[in-house]
């Protein structure tokens, strides 16, 4: 899951991108409001993490120029600004949710997760799909009720399909979900992550829409 940090302090955002990475985000990382601007309209993120804070635009702006020009991923607002007041205004400018500094890094996931699963309609913690079974917290997949172990880019792609199942997601989509920044990404990643899934958890639950994509599909495919 991609992830956009936007916080301008070193030490904080060093932590924060160091710890959201070892719970399995791949994470991209801006300093200032103005950055922000231009990542968030660039690429498909699952959520962002902003500070108010900022050099060059405040986050409260850059919250409302980005839900003005139809920016919908979830923002996490993460300030220090702790007052009633301004936990309303960041709301009211489009925030998901308000977290106040410091907070916990198992919360900020567990406040993540929750914002991506009801963004993709999907409010429970656990994902499913035929006999398959996700718990993104945890990072665990079932098949039948049997555990599977899954390499983490492999975790990544089926979560993906999982968030987006019944829905036709094209190889660039899928590799701007599952790689940050200057991560370098073989021309085959994509077919080689889905075919290790498929000799794992059926081949029939992801099926290839030729010159498309690929699309997980929550029930069995029928007879031809």
């Amino acid at each position: 899951m991609r992830i956009l940090l936007i916080e301008d302090d070193p030490l904080l955002g060093d932590g924060i991108r160091a710890g959201l990475r070892q719970q399995g985000f791949q994470v991209d990382w801006v300093r200032d409001g103005e950055a922000a601007q231009r990542e968030l309209r660039a690429h498909p993120y699952a959520a962002a993490v902003l500070d108010l804070g900022l050099p060059r635009m405040d986050g409260l702006d850059v919250l409302r120029v980005a839900r003005d020009a139809g920016v919908e991923l979830p923002i996490l607002v993460l300030t220090a600004r702790d007052a009633v007041p301004d936990r309303i205004r960041g709301l009211n400018a489009g925030a998901d949710d308000y977290v106040v500094k410091p907070v916990d890094l198992h919360e900020l996931v567990a406040r993540l997760h929750a914002l991506v699963r009801r963004a993709h309609g999907r409010p429970g913690e656990r994902l499913e799909a035929q006999d398959i079974v996700l718990e993104p917290a945890s990072r665990t997949v079932y098949r039948a009720g049997v555990p599977v172990s899954l390499a983490t880019r492999e975790f990544d792609l089926l979560h993906v399909l999982m968030l987006n199942a019944g829905r036709v997601l094209s190889r660039e989509q899928i590799e701007q979900h599952l790689y940050s920044w200057g991560q370098e990404v073989e021309s085959n990643a994509v077919e080689v992550h889905v075919h290790r899934l498929r000799s794992k958890l059926g081949s029939d639950l992801i099926r290839t829409v030729r010159g498309v994509g690929y699309v997980l599909l929550r029930e069995p495919a029928g007879p031809a």
